[in-house]
């Protein structure tokens, strides 16, 4: 996992931030340490993300955070050629890839691709967690290949 020194999302963009309920409370805390986290079920082991109050695999209401190491393969992707934010009228086209993390029960979690928007893209390319400080506001979860493919 590495740290970006500059902002890869342009300004005018709403600031990202916990959800009021406090349910992915822990999920941001490990971001501003530049740790990733993925819930994790106590009672049956299993791991979810988006973080929900109830196991999807048990429906166990015990549950935990788990750091994995941040990386990760393509699972999906998509390139943006149409913002929809009009701050986002400039930045396109961007990439939004969907990582399986495979140290986490291949779970899987959307981000920005990190490089060339034009860049292509393999299925299953490893990638690795980047964290993406705001000031202000939380750190963002972006994704930088590590693998020619």
């Amino acid at each position: 996992m590495t740290t970006e020194a500059t902002t890869y999302l342009p300004a005018g963009l709403p600031q990202p931030a916990p959800a009021v309920d406090g349910l992915d409370t822990e999920f941001w805390a490990a971001t501003r340490r530049h740790e990733l986290v993925v819930q994790k079920c106590n009672a049956c082991g299993g791991f979810q993300f988006g973080p929900e109050w109830v196991c999807h695999h048990c429906h166990s209401f015990d549950l935990g955070w788990q750091r994995v190491s941040g990386n990760g393969r393509i699972y999906s992707w998509e390139r943006v050629w149409h913002p929809v934010h009009p701050a986002l009228k400039n930045a396109c086209p961007y990439l939004v890839v969907l990582v399986e993390l495979p140290d986490a029960g291949n779970v899987r979690m959307p981000g920005n691709l990190l490089g060339d928007p034009l860049q292509p893209i393999i299925i299953g390319s490893a990638v690795e967690a980047v964290f993406e400080d705001h000031d202000g506001s939380e750190t963002l979860v972006q994704w930088r290949v590590t693998d020619g493919g």
